[in-house]
């Protein structure tokens, strides 16, 4: 009975800790999804930059393509916008403008991620750089969201 209720305690410290306002600890990881098209321009970038803003590291996740033969699959571009929300780490979406920019929107929006659509990668990782440099100890995703989205 004693093990049940510490386990009970544990959980719920746990619950709470994770529910906490602290921010990103010095040297954690954030990541920026990024569409096909744009992948390359923001690696770039991102390697100038040393892949660190602030007190964070910075990754891209380069998504597949959703253009095949001059159409757009919207399944693959809803799976990839799924996959940034499901991703505790992301902060940002970086989608070129088309078909699956209109409806990755929606998708990311939803999860309070910062949705940034732009014909350029580098453009777009440089925005998101500003607004991590500027972040304070609050959340990385609400503070490139307040910043960019």
């Amino acid at each position: 009975m004693a093990s049940a209720r510490w386990l009970a305690l544990l959980a719920l410290a746990l619950l709470l800790a994770g529910c906490g306002s602290g921010g990103a600890a010095a040297g954690a990881t954030v990541s920026v999804y990024v569409a096909a098209p744009l992948c390359g321009e923001a690696r770039a970038e991102l390697a100038k930059r040393g892949a660190k803003a602030g007190e964070v590291k910075v990754r891209t996740v380069c998504l597949p393509a959703v253009e095949f033969d001059g159409k757009t699959d919207l399944a693959v571009a809803g799976r990839d916008a799924r996959s940034a929300t499901e991703d505790s780490t992301a902060v940002a979406f970086l989608e070129a403008p088309g078909p699956a920019a209109r409806f990755s929107d929606s998708i990311v929006e939803a999860a309070d991620i910062a949705w940034i659509g732009s014909g350029s990668g580098a453009t777009a990782v440089r925005r998101v750089f500003r607004a991590l440099e500027q972040a304070g100890s609050s959340s990385p995703r609400a503070e490139v969201l307040d910043e960019v989205g």
